[in-house]
């Protein structure tokens, strides 16, 4: 196996016993005892395992033979940091044996890291538990996160996906505090005074990265399957720190009917005696899929009806089905190495939307998908530092970085056209009997593909290769014959400039065609080869890739989509949405014209559906931030936007009328926005209006919840240098659990240099004092949308430069790294800052972003493309066409 760098093959874990006694709340220190169960497959003199940030004091062997025991002792540790192992050196080999254990004392650090075993502060909506540690008015519950490799962080393991062993967990605590962990508890004894010891029931055989516990002054709210399993409906509860409970209530509502659906569908009962998701105050990720006790940010599991914005409801209720998703396909069947994650991520992100079109289907989710999830897929699919789906991963290290926009929504995107392509049913028959021929163990990507081979009578090894083992998706070139079309596919880059070794994977294509003569609804018709041609189209109407079941792009001709512009009535909501997101990507790449887009744009005037103006604005807020430097033309943008929403605006007004559907309420929001955003006179003198009134009065004049990022925004343009601080005051205050991340967006939208500067750069990055500092989790929320206006993202890029330790010390885990940089450096639009970022970081180390380094220049090398070869043409539209 040397396309992977692990742990040698001299034993092998089956059972770990792990305790956890002397946690120091002032020193933030533990001390544990590890005893792993473990076959000696070799005759070795040395232990080698996974151990990061642990001092290891000393281990011993025992080897059971049938009536005596041996026993080996060693305090004789060296470490390796950077291959984050630990080598346990004996002076005696040890012989193979079926029954070893392997007993090590060690002692950790509870960091504040967000990785491994980590603490996060708080701030109490009650008065917490006697024992709970705090400084100040912070307080602090402890859990943990070990997705990908950060187990190692906790207690020394063998921490790969595919040694999968049991545990059994026992963790010291205050009494006035409660534990959690995978499994039920099994018993508590008292220990020293104030505390005692709780130990829980063994799991079941499990990758060490799923293993978990929490220690905190939480409480729960619970509801039990409808199901039974074994003769009993299953405990589910959502655990929070004291006084949250309540905003459980919405993920209470979804979790035990997602557990019951997932049940059946996957023909699989959920395989343990209980469900907790847990509330977590600090957190990278939205959520972590432990088994038996999912793990979530505070804005992915709670919700209150009073204070939140409603499209939160759309996103818990998704990502707790995801993470419910991943209790099967995931835990129960494991990828076998980390390059196999897309298999975890892509289902789980698949069926976690077909569970919720289960239980909303008034939302319309895959139209949304098509929207955002296809959408997010196809721009970093789009560009050549993008990788396959199916990606090496030599070093598990390496895979934190993978954790993106392929792995899940292209992943999801490809499973989602399969699903489409074979019926769902069938699609679902393949995976449940593919979870069951493997359930407790681990399988790769074929096996996936053998089991639906076998539901299907295709050969789903054939079709997918490409797709998953290849960069990139293709766009479809249509070119009209009478009667016919020829259609040819090539390779899609965004920065329009694909080279013969850049295209040489020829994709299965469901073509997904509407229009054929003789064929009433969609001709199921896929494409094998580069060039094909479809005979007896219909030349008054016809479509591609009908309900955007396909990952691929589609280049009609400019008559073609003039035309069809006039014909919208007869595209579904999702052909609309995918026609747009074709036109833009196409202008942006060079094969059309943004000219050409916003002629297609104004055909949408009168349309209804909110995700398909949903897909309106995004095109044209992505258009106004390439081309926004020119003053000309933004304002030319802005007053094309007013002029295309107005009407829509007026009748969607600001009040939110009783019982109004979900996406109703989505749409007013995205109106307002663009149309604040686009300088709209009277939304923003109403914008102020509210604003100065909620400032004056709060509590007399509330903000709709929903309508607090136009409010706020609007507040920030009349009154920057004022309102800044009332808004930082209403980051630091706010009571609702999404308020914060809302301020914080909103704030990045002030364009004053000086602010910016002095008070917004310097309120990111700095790390004390905490009231006066964005904590490293949402850095990317503040700092992404600075980065999305040019004196934001300038000033921004300076300071990361000039402060680079400390920037990166602030961000420390290194997936918040990856991602800030991401989103601090893709929105520029000038080739020389490549050339500055090259420069910057060729002496620094990059290993934990190199691969989004390489995506950031690539998307700047189109953006300013598009900027230098668009710009005149569209100038000249805008004012042709009245605009300016």
């Amino acid at each position: 196996m040397t396309d992977r760098d692990v742990l040698p093959d001299n034993i092998k874990p089956s059972h770990y016993v792990l305790s956890l006694r002397d946690l120091d709340f002032k020193a933030w220190t533990y001390k544990g005892t590890v005893t792993i169960q473990s076959e000696i497959v070799k005759p070795t003199k040395e232990v080698v395992l996974n151990s990061l940030e642990l001092k290891v004091h000393n281990a011993k062997v025992l080897v059971d033979h049938t009536k005596s025991e041996q026993k080996w002792e060693s305090s004789n540790v060296s470490y390796d940091g950077k291959a984050q192992r630990v080598t346990i050196a004996f002076d005696q080999e040890i012989p193979v044996s079926k029954k070893a254990s392997v007993v090590i004392e060690f002692e950790g650090i509870i960091n504040n890291e967000m990785a491994g075993f980590y603490r996060s502060k708080y701030r109490p909506a009650e008065t917490p538990a006697a024992s709970v540690p705090h400084d100040d008015e912070w307080h602090y519950m402890l859990s943990t996160q070990f997705e990908s490799c950060d187990a190692r962080r906790a207690f020394p393991c063998f921490d790969e996906p595919n040694l999968k062993a049991t545990y059994d967990l026992d963790v010291e605590i205050p009494v006035d505090q409660v534990a959690l962990s995978n499994m039920p508890v099994k018993e508590i004894k008292p220990s020293k005074e104030g505390w005692h010891v709780v130990s829980f029931e063994t799991s079941p055989l499990m990758s060490s990265y799923l293993l978990a516990w929490a220690v905190g002054d939480f409480e729960y709210i619970e509801q039990l399957t409808d199901r039974r399993y074994n003769g009993k409906q299953i405990p589910v509860r959502v655990y929070t720190t004291r006084g949250l409970k309540e905003q459980g209530r919405w993920a209470l509502q979804h979790a035990p009917k997602i557990i019951d659906y997932f049940s059946e569908i996957f023909d699989i009962d959920y395989p343990l005696p209980k469900s907790d998701l847990l509330a977590v105050h600090e957190f990278t990720h939205g959520a972590m899929e432990n088994w038996g006790l999912v793990t979530y940010r505070t804005t992915q599991v709670l919700f209150d009806e009073k204070t939140s914005d409603s499209r939160f409801k759309n996103s818990v209720a998704y990502v707790v089905a995801h993470e419910l998703a991943h209790q099967w396909f995931g835990n129960l069947v494991t990828m076998d190495w980390w390059d196999e994650l897309w298999l975890n991520e892509g289902f789980a992100t698949w069926v976690g939307w077909h569970a919720v079109d289960h239980l909303h289907p008034e939302w319309e989710v895959w139209s949304q998908f098509v929207n955002e999830g296809m959408q997010n897929a196809f721009r970093l699919d789009g560009i050549r530092a993008s990788h396959s789906i199916h990606v090496p991963v030599r070093d598990a290290l390496d895979v934190n970085q993978i954790f993106d926009h392929i792995s899940y929504l292209k992943g999801c995107s490809a499973i989602r056209m399969l699903a489409n392509h074979l019926g769902v049913e069938t699609f679902l028959k393949g995976v449940s009997n593919y979870l069951k021929a493997h359930a407790y163990g681990n399988a790769k990507t074929k096996a996936l593909w053998d089991a639906l081979t076998e539901a299907s009578g295709k050969d789903i090894n054939e079709i997918m290769y490409p797709w998953i083992s290849k960069i990139g998706h293709p766009v479809l070139t249509v070119e009209e014959k009478p009667g016919q079309i020829a259609i040819k596919q090539s390779r899609f880059l965004s920065t329009g400039d694909v080279k013969p070794e850049d295209d040489t994977t020829t994709w299965w294509v469901p073509l997904g065609v509407a229009g054929k003569k003789g064929e009433a609804g969609v001709a199921d018709l896929s494409l094998t080869k580069k060039e094909d041609t479809i005979l007896d189209i219909d030349e008054d109407f016809y479509k591609l890739n009908s309900g955007a079941t396909g990952f691929y792009r589609v280049a009609y001709p400019p008559s073609r989509l003039a035309k069809l512009s006039t014909q919208l009535d007869k595209l579904g909501t999702e052909d609309k949405i995918f026609t747009l997101g074709s036109t833009a990507d196409l202008a942006f790449a060079g094969n059309s014209s943004s000219s050409a887009l916003l002629g297609f744009i104004q055909g949408f005037q009168k349309e209804t559906h909110p995700l398909v103006w949903s897909q309106v604005l995004d095109c044209i807020r992505e258009l106004k931030s390439v081309f926004e430097e020119d003053k000309e033309i933004k304002k030319g943008i802005n007053n094309f936007t007013v002029k295309l929403i107005s009407d829509k605006v007026k009748q969607v007004g600001w009040e939110f009328p009783e019982g109004e559907d979900y996406l109703g309420g989505i749409l007013r929001k995205e109106l307002l926005l663009s149309a604040l955003s686009a300088g709209h006179p009277e939304v923003k003198a109403e914008g102020i209006k509210r604003f100065n009134a909620w400032v004056e009065n709060p509590e007399a004049n509330p903000i709709h919840p929903s309508l607090r990022s136009i409010v706020w925004r609007a507040g920030l343009a009349d009154n920057a240098a004022r309102n800044v601080e009332v808004l930082k005051k209403e980051w630091f205050s706010t009571k609702a659990i999404d308020g914060k991340l809302i301020a914080l967006s909103c704030l990045a939208t002030v364009e004053d240099a000086d602010l910016i500067k002095n008070n917004l750069v310097p309120f990111n990055f700095n790390s004390s004092p905490p009231q006066n500092s964005v904590p490293a989790a949402d850095m990317h929320v503040l700092g992404g949308n600075l980065a999305a206006h040019p004196t934001g993202r300038t000033i921004q890029w300076d300071f990361m430069k000039n402060n680079w330790d400390l920037v990166a010390a602030k961000l420390g885990n290194p997936i918040v790294v990856d991602r800030f940089i991401g989103l601090s450096l893709k929105p520029f639009t000038d080739v020389a800052i490549i050339d500055e970022v090259e420069e910057f970081f060729k002496d620094k180390d990059t290993n934990s972003f190199n691969r989004t380094l390489e995506t950031a220049k690539d998307r700047i090398r189109g953006r300013a493309a598009y900027k230098k070869r668009d710009a005149a043409a569209l100038k000249q539209w805008l004012s042709t066409n009245g605009y300016n």
